[in-house]
C-alpha cells in the first residue's frame, strides 16, 4: 500500500519546460505534461491512490536507497541494495529542442548479483480528472487522454510489459551487467512538427548529450569561490525551473504541498512571478549566467509592449505570459497527508503589490551594468514605471507575504518604491536618458524620510512590518541588502536586535509571528521561512559579524535535503514543508554564498567591517 513520503525525499529533474519529481525509492510522483504550469500526468505527492505514478524499484521491501545528482548535471542516480545485489536507477530528461517531443528516460542497470524488479505506470491525465485509452503498438504502448485535454504520450521498453485497465506493470529477475531502458516520449498533436527517437537514442546519444548540455553550462559560471558545488546545485535548481522557450521562471516545481500539514496554506507556485524571477536573475547574473537573464528581458519587453499602462503589471503570470490565472479547487483530490484543499491558479494574480516595481526596476539596472544595455525604446517602458512608482508610492497593497487580510501601508513596499526610484535614477544618469531626475530625487528621499520617521516603532525600537504596527516582519533584513541603509545606521542595528530577539532561532527564522499579533487572513501556524534565514545570513556578513555569518551558513546548509534543495519552509522537526523546490530559497543561499566569499576573502572587510556594503 502507498504512503505519502516527506517532501524532502525527492529529487527534481527537468527539460526546461518542464520538471518531474523522483523519490529516493524509485517513483515519479509528480509531473506537469508537458510545462511547468499544465495539468499533471503524475500527481501521487498530491493524492497518493488517484494521483498517479510512475514506480521503478526492486522487489523486495528490505531495500536501503542512496540517492544524488551525477556531478555539475541535472541527471539524478538513485541506486538500491539489497542482501541479493545492487542496482542503479538513472532519471532524466533531455533538453527539449523545438520541434521534438518531450520525453523522460529511465535506464536501470544491476551492478552486482541478481534482484527482482517491477515496474508500475499509473497515468493519470489532466489532475487525475481525465480517463485514457491505451494501445498496444509493435515498438510502443501509446497512451491517450479521453479527456477534454486530448494528451498523448507513447511508452518505449526494451522489456516485456502487460497492460491491464489502462495501466502497466512489469516483473523481471536481472543479472548483474544486465541494462533496461524506458521512456516516456510526449506524442506532439502535429504529426510533422518532430520525429519520434527510438529507444537506443534514449539509451545513449541523449544521456551523453544531456550530460554535456548541464556540464557545459555550470563550467560556464565564472563563480570560483567557496561553497562552489552547492552555489552551482541552487544555480541548477534554478536553471531547471527556467522556461527554455519563453525565458520565464516558476517560483516553484508544485502545486498544493502544505506550508503547515492539514491547514490550508496550499497555493500553486508554477508560475512567473515579477519579483522571483527578478531576484532569480539577479542571483544568476552574479554567478556570470548572462543568457538567462537576456531570456527575461526579453519576456519582460514583450510584457510591457502589451501593456497600456505601467498600472497593468501584473504580480504573477504564466510562463508564456498569459494573465488569466483563476484559482480553483481541485476537491477530487485529498492533498498531500490530508492537506487539503489542493488549488491550481492564484488569485494573488490580482493582488496589488507595489514591491514588484522595485525588484523588476532593480534586476533591468544589474542587467544594464552587467548583461547588457538596454534600448531607449526599452528605457520608455521603464520611466514609465519609476513615475508610476511616484505617484503611487504611498498606496496601501498586499506585501510581499500576499496576505489576504487586506491591504496595509507595508514597508516591505516601501523600501523596494525606493529601490524603483534609486535604480531609475542610476538607469538614467549612467545612459544620460532622458528623465525628471530632480523629482525622481525628491521623491525617493521622501519615501527614505517617511520609512525612517514613521515605520520606527519607539517601544520596539525596530522598524515594523506596516505604518502603525507593533509587529516585526523579516522582509525588513532587505534594507541593507538593498543599500537603502547601511548596516551600521543606529535604527538598523536596533532593529536586527529586536528581530533576533523575536524571530529568530538559531540559524532560522520566521517571517512573522501569528502568535505576537501579526495576521495574514489565514489559519495555522508557520514553520521558519528558509529565505528569510539566508537573508539574516547575508545581514551578518555585511554589518561585519563574518564569522556567525559562516557558521549559520553551514548550519542551514544542513537543513537542504540529501541533494541539496530546499523547499519554502522548515517545519520544528526541521522537515521541508511548502512547495518544492523553492527558486527564492535557492537564489537567497546564493546571494549568501556570494556575499560570504567575497568577505572572507577580503582582508579589508575584517579590519573595517562596512567598508563595502554599498558594492
Amino acid at each position: 500500500m502507498r504512503h505519502y513520503l516527506p517532501i524532502e525525499d525527492y529529487g527534481l529533474i527537468g527539460n526546461l519546460h518542464t520538471v518531474a519529481l523522483v523519490s529516493r525509492t524509485g517513483s515519479i510522483d509528480y509531473l506537469p505534461f508537458t510545462r511547468f504550469d499544465s495539468p499533471t500526468l503524475f500527481a501521487a505527492l498530491l493524492d497518493k491512490d488517484k494521483g498517479g505514478y510512475w514506480q521503478l524499484a526492486p522487489v523486495r521491501t528490505d531495500v536501503r536507497y542512496q540517492q544524488h545528482y551525477l556531478p555539475d548535471t541535472g541527471v539524478l542516480l538513485t541506486r538500491f541494495f539489497t542482501p541479493e545485489g545492487m542496482a542503479e536507477l538513472t532519471d532524466f530528461m533531455p533538453i527539449k529542442q523545438p520541434g521534438q517531443p518531450g520525453a523522460l528516460v529511465r535506464t536501470l542497470r544491476v551492478l552486482k548479483g541478481e534482484l527482482a524488479f517491477r515496474l508500475e505506470l499509473r497515468p493519470r491525465f489532466d489532475y487525475a480528472r481525465a480517463p485514457h485509452e491505451t494501445e498496444q503498438h509493435d515498438d510502443a504502448l501509446l497512451f491517450r487522454s479521453t479527456g477534454p485535454d486530448g494528451h498523448q504520450f507513447r511508452l518505449l521498453s526494451s522489456q516485456p510489459l502487460t497492460l491491464r485497465l489502462g495501466d502497466v506493470t512489469g516483473t523481471w529477475t536481472l543479472q548483474a551487467g544486465a541494462e533496461v531502458t524506458f521512456v516516456l516520449e510526449e506524442v506532439l498533436p502535429d504529426p510533422t512538427e518532430g520525429t519520434p527517437h527510438e529507444l537506443a537514442h534514449y539509451a545513449g546519444p541523449a544521456f551523453e548529450e544531456t550530460m554535456s548540455f548541464w556540464q557545459r553550462w555550470a563550467d560556464s559560471s565564472s563563480y570560483a569561490g567557496r561553497w562552489r558545488e552547492t552555489v552551482l546545485r541552487s544555480a541548477i535548481t534554478l536553471k531547471l525551473l527556467t522556461c527554455q522557450q519563453y525565458g520565464s521562471t516558476v517560483a516553484a516545481a508544485t502545486f498544493g504541498l502544505p506550508a503547515t500539514i492539514g491547514a490550508g496554506r496550499n497555493w500553486d507556485y508554477r508560475y512567473t512571478w515579477i519579483r522571483d524571477t527578478a531576484f532569480t536573475m539577479y542571483a544568476f547574473l552574479r554567478l556570470g549566467f548572462t543568457e538567462e537573464a537576456k531570456g527575461f528581458i526579453r519576456w519582460l519587453m514583450d510584457r510591457c509592449e502589451s501593456m497600456q499602462d505601467a498600472s497593468e503589471l501584473q504580480l504573477l503570470y504564466a510562463v508564456d505570459g498569459s494573465s488569466q490565472l483563476d484559482e480553483q479547487v481541485l476537491d477530487h483530490l485529498e492533498g498531500y497527508r490530508q492537506s487539503a484543499p489542493v488549488r491550481i491558479g492564484n488569485a494573488a494574480a490580482q493582488q496589488f503589490q507595489l514591491d514588484i516595481y522595485g525588484e523588476m526596476i532593480d534586476t533591468i539596472y544589474l542587467y544594464n551594468k552587467d548583461g547588457g544595455p538596454i534600448t531607449y525604446a526599452f528605457w520608455q517602458h521603464v520611466r514609465g514605471f519609476v513615475n508610476y512608482v511616484a505617484d503611487n508610492w504611498q498606496r496601501p497593497d498586499h506585501g510581499i507575504w500576499e496576505v489576504r487580510s487586506g491591504q496595509q501601508e507595508f514597508i516591505y513596499s516601501k523600501i523596494m518604491a525606493w529601490v524603483a526610484l534609486d535604480r531609475g535614477l542610476l538607469i538614467a544618469q549612467t545612459r544620460s536618458f532622458p528623465a525628471p531626475l530632480e523629482e525622481w530625487r525628491q521623491t525617493r528621499d521622501a519615501i527614505y524620510q517617511d520609512v525612517y520617521d514613521n515605520f520606527w516603532n519607539a517601544d520596539l525600537q525596530a522598524f515594523v512590518q506596516y505604518r502603525g504596527a507593533h509587529v516585526l516582519d523579516a522582509a525588513v533584513l532587505l534594507m541593507p541588502l538593498v543599500h537603502m541603509f547601511s548596516p551600521a545606521e543606529p535604527r538598523w542595528l536596533s532593529t536586527l536586535k529586536a528581530v533576533e530577539e523575536q524571530l529568530v532561532t538559531d540559524s532560522l527564522v520566521y517571517r512573522y509571528k501569528l502568535a505576537d499579533g501579526a495576521t495574514d487572513g489565514l489559519s495555522g501556524e508557520e514553520g521558519t521561512f528558509s529565505i528569510c534565514s539566508f537573508w539574516y545570513i547575508e545581514c551578518l556578513a555585511r554589518g561585519g559579524q563574518v564569522a556567525k555569518a559562516r557558521l549559520y551558513f553551514e548550519k542551514m546548509l544542513g537543513y537542504g535535503n540529501h541533494l541539496g534543495l530546499y523547499s519554502e519552509q522548515l517545519g520544528e522537526q526541521g522537515e521541508q514543508l511548502g512547495n518544492f523546490p523553492q527558486a527564492f530559497t535557492h537564489l537567497a543561499l546564493i546571494s549568501a554564498a556570494y556575499q560570504l566569499n567575497r568577505d572572507l576573502a577580503s582582508p579589508a572587510n575584517h579590519s573595517t567591517p562596512h567598508a563595502r556594503w554599498y558594492v
